[in-house]
């Protein structure tokens, strides 16, 4: 069978890719973990979508998605590519953009806040945004 990639080195690298516990998550659910902050981790927080969350508190509908710069478009850091493939992975972040807001759609229609935390952004700041998210539903709930 033919592969998708352009070439062995690109399967590769590709292939490395991890899509849980990466070094950025593992260091924001430390840091979330370090706040006292109880959570699940890699759970659609919708069992029907087939969208899964990073690190997803359920009792009170709070998902939170860490999002690599590249793979996401980030404002601030993505940069296109260039080469052969550049039309391919321009419309691959292309459709990751879209999916993600329409993730952010999906759950929110269904009552869920939705955290989206840049991998660039320090951790300890991000699990403080997170702390206060989770403090303020608490609070809602009560």
């Amino acid at each position: 069978m033919e592969s998708w990639a352009s070439s062995p080195a690109s399967r590769e690298v590709m292939r490395g890719n991890r899509g849980r516990d990466t070094r950025p998550e593992l260091a924001l659910r430390s840091a979330v973990h370090a706040l006292g902050l109880r959570y699940r981790v890699s759970v659609r927080p919708i069992k029907s979508i087939r969208r899964t969350a990073d690190i997803v508190f359920t009792k009170l509908k709070i998902a939170v998605f860490l999002d690599g710069c590249f793979w996401h478009g980030c404002p601030a850091h993505y940069r296109p590519a260039s080469g052969s493939n550049a039309d391919f992975w321009r419309e691959k972040i292309e459709t990751n953009v879209q999916r993600d807001a329409d993730t952010n759609r999906l759950l929110a229609e269904a009552g869920w806040e939705v955290v989206r935390i840049w991998e660039h952004e320090d951790p300890a700041s991000a699990a403080a945004k997170i702390r206060e998210i989770v403090v303020t539903r608490r609070s809602q709930r009560q």
